[in-house]
């Protein structure tokens, strides 16, 4: 890679990063709130970006890789669908939280299709872990794993919402506490799980 490369590089992923966190704070925030939060002029953010709509959608991308590789990574099959799920739950957290202004943005931005698409790599993998634990007899059997999944996902995405709002601290083992009652795991068993896997060290993040 070149310097100049390396140059406007850096200079995307700054710009990136100061729309996630303005557009955190404000929705409606514009390009030239974006550039003055990021130290650039607004005309180096056009250079990179055609308008907000390409904006957003770089950081759709960006949040659509690390789904990816949140999913990658706990891909390996587990014996037990709870633990399976719990450590889903937990090494996906960080990405959910540090995109989490995609949730406000999706109706108004993204758009069903393109929120699908980041969105499909964890429904697959979460899809199959319902799947393993309803044959095992530890989540809820009547809802098939599709259905039951979605339903999982918008109770998640809620909590994300609520940490938009700043009515709920984000915390990954809690969230995934209530994932695993959700679907139906008991609530003390859910607990002990958690703290298994988070209890023995960090939840290390694909980001």
């Amino acid at each position: 890679m070149t310097t100049r490369t390396h140059i406007r590089t850096r200079t995307r992923a700054r710009i990136l990063e100061a729309a996630r966190r303005e557009l955190g704070r404000d929705p409606d925030c514009t390009l030239a709130d974006i550039a003055t939060a990021a130290g650039v002029a607004r005309r180096t953010v056009y250079v990179h970006f055609t308008g907000r709509a390409a904006l957003v959608d770089g950081l759709t991308a960006d949040a659509a890789e690390a789904v990816r590789r949140a999913s990658e990574a706990t891909r390996t099959p587990s014996p037990d669908a709870a633990t399976a799920l719990a450590r889903f739950v937990l090494t996906l957290w960080p990405a959910a939280d540090r995109y989490r202004v995609l949730v406000n943005l999706a109706r108004q931005d993204l758009g069903a299709h393109r929120a699908d698409e980041v969105l499909a790599p964890a429904r697959t993998a979460v899809t199959g872990i319902l799947a393993q634990g309803q044959r095992q007899g530890v989540f809820h059997t009547t809802v098939p794993p599709g259905p039951l999944g979605r339903a999982l996902e918008a109770y998640l995405l809620s909590l994300l919402e609520t940490a938009n709002a700043n009515t709920w601290t984000d915390d990954a083992p809690t969230a995934a506490t209530t994932a695993l009652i959700a679907v139906g795991v008991d609530t003390d068993l859910a607990t002990t799980t958690v703290h298994r896997l988070h209890g023995t060290g960090p939840i290390h993040s694909p980001l």
